[in-house]
């Protein structure tokens, strides 16, 4: 058997149905191998870096293992920023480049790099196999140290020779499982003793908790405390949960910016997130003056390294909030369990075409369960700040390694983890012209996924931050508009453009859903508005004084 059928093989018995990459020299002997492995689906893109965000955001939806792959040489440096990114998402992803033949190293062989150390800073464990016989115990010890502890990715890199060499009659090893990471039930004793005797607080809610959702809201109704969450975290609590106080950080909102800079709480619970700067307001000392801080996380890394923590609880999230209810059961806290509001309209009577009411035009026309993939550009700003939470899970944000076009890889992701779920990638022109080329391989895999590219012809981020700091922005951030339907068009792909408000209906936008294929709906709109980037304005602003 060759050692890159056994690497396959092992990989197929972990659950992995789909690997995705680009064919080349030096990888087309795994790519061969899936010819006669039907259980696996090769997911062939445009480009390794949208490769790498859709294998992350197929890790984070799946809840498994995603799978990437690049050749040697150029394929391994374009999976870089989507390493670095799933690092940052703490998300499980093998990333399996190949390499040049072992005999040839260091003769200037074509697409000739080591990778392994490129790859070692932003992964969890990086590796360049030298024999056959290595290569499947090598995968096997990656994909353990990728699900264990605190997730992460991981790399191998896979020289020709060696992929093509004899394994022998390998035993498939059994596909790991990660070990919960348990509180320690003392830690947890004593938040609830501290959370007892305070009488207020709010609890700072991160992406980390996207998979306890039901549980923090049960927590939340116990204490009676305002739920705060930052951007990236937005989507996970709706807007109708009377103890919602919004978004706090880039682009959040005034209700949760007066309670954490002004508010009387004495205690603030941070549950998953590691209080990084777009989630805190540029590390905005309020958060935790004169407040008990308690962090809950699986990253132990993230205590104490900006804001001092009093108890830093250590666990898996979901297991530390089933063990602090059941503390809290037993010193005679009870569940007020909440009556939902009725949901707020979403439009006001100003019609104006602008970018928010774009937004929230779309989003009354499409179901609730949409889950919107949030590209990188000043539009992001608009949807953390007005777009509604109708239903968990439906925000895809990625603030603070977000790369521009990483949302369009992170809607193929998803779209293939959860076909289930309507999704719909809010994207714009600048990022479209990085890895709008995706859209081909959604089409090719019949992904009924809406593209929604909101151009203004500029770099509209970078415009606006040049304007607040320098009072200026250079001609050059600025192009010459560019008809992006009837790019899709001419890709046979459906496609509407929208120049004014009225072009933007329900009929429009229904006629784009439900296909067998993506769709794009192109808004060509200049909005001079400065975005809702809360106190990220007043940060940048300062610059020019």
């Amino acid at each position: 058997m060759k050692a890159i059928r056994a690497v396959l093989n092992y990989l197929k018995s972990c659950g992995v149905t789909h690997i995705f990459g680009i064919p080349a020299g030096s990888v087309n002997a795994l790519f061969d191998e899936l010819y006669e492995m039907p259980e696996i689906t090769p997911i062939v893109t445009k480009h390794e870096g949208a490769a790498s965000y859709m294998a992350a955001s197929y890790a984070k939806y799946s809840k498994q293992l995603s799978v990437c792959v690049g050749c040697s040489g150029p394929g391994g440096t374009n999976l870089i920023t989507g390493a670095a990114n799933a690092m940052r998402e703490h998300l499980p992803v093998l990333f399996l480049t190949g390499a040049v033949p072992v005999n040839t190293e260091g003769l200037n062989a074509s697409q000739e790099l080591n990778v392994e150390p490129v790859f070692a800073p932003v992964t969890k464990y990086s590796v360049k196999v030298k024999e056959a016989k290595d290569l499947l115990p090598e995968i096997v010890k990656a994909v353990q140290i990728a699900l264990s502890g605190v997730p992460g990715p991981v790399h191998v890199a896979m020289p020709i020779d060696v992929q093509q060499g004899k394994a022998g009659n390998i035993e498939i090893p059994a596909p790991p499982s990660r070990t919960p990471l348990l509180p320690e039930i003392e830690t947890i004793k004593q938040v609830a003793r501290e959370l007892i005797e305070r009488d207020s607080g709010y609890i700072f809610v991160g992406q980390g908790a996207r998979n306890s959702v039901d549980t923090l809201i049960e927590l939340a109704e116990m204490l009676d405390w305002p739920i705060i969450t930052t951007p990236q975290a937005k989507g996970l609590i709706p807007d109708n949960h009377p103890q919602l106080a919004g978004v706090f950080g880039f682009a959040g909102h005034e209700k949760a910016s007066s309670l954490m800079n002004d508010g009387d709480g004495q205690v603030l619970l941070v549950i998953g997130s590691s209080l990084g700067e777009t989630a805190t307001n540029n590390y905005n000392t309020n958060l935790t003056k004169n407040r008990y801080t308690i962090q809950m996380d699986f990253d132990e890394s993230v205590f104490n390294r900006k804001y001092d923590i009093n108890i830093p609880v250590l666990g898996d999230i979901q297991l530390s909030l089933m063990y602090l209810i059941e503390e809290l059961g037993a010193l005679g806290l009870t569940r007020s369990r909440k009556k939902f509001a009725d949901r707020e309209d979403y439009l006001t009577d100003d019609q104006v075409y602008n970018t928010k009411n774009v937004l929230l035009k779309l989003q009354s026309c499409l179901p609730s369960n949409t889950r919107y993939t949030v590209d990188i550009g000043e539009f992001m700003s608009y949807v953390i700040n007005y777009m509604k939470v109708l239903d968990s899970g439906t925000f895809d944000i990625n603030v603070h390694f977000g790369a521009m076009g990483s949302g369009i890889g992170a809607s193929i992701g998803s779209a293939l983890a959860d076909p289930e779920r309507p999704v719909v990638c809010i994207t714009g022109d600048g990022c479209f012209f990085m890895h709008g080329m995706e859209i081909l391989t959604a089409k090719e895999n019949q992904l009924p996924i809406l593209f929604v590219v909101m151009n203004n012809a500029r770099l509209g981020m970078v415009y606006h931050g040049h304007t607040l700091q320098y009072h200026r922005a250079h001609s050059s951030f600025e192009q010459e508009p560019v008809n992006i339907a009837a790019m899709a068009a001419a890709m046979n792909i459906p496609s509407f453009r929208v120049s004014q408000m009225e072009d933007l209906n329900e009929g429009i936008i229904h006629s784009l859903l439900d296909l067998k294929g993506p769709a794009l709906l192109e808004v060509a709109l200049v909005d001079n508005n400065i975005p809702p980037m809360g106190d990220r304005v007043k940060f940048l602003s300062s610059f020019s004084k």
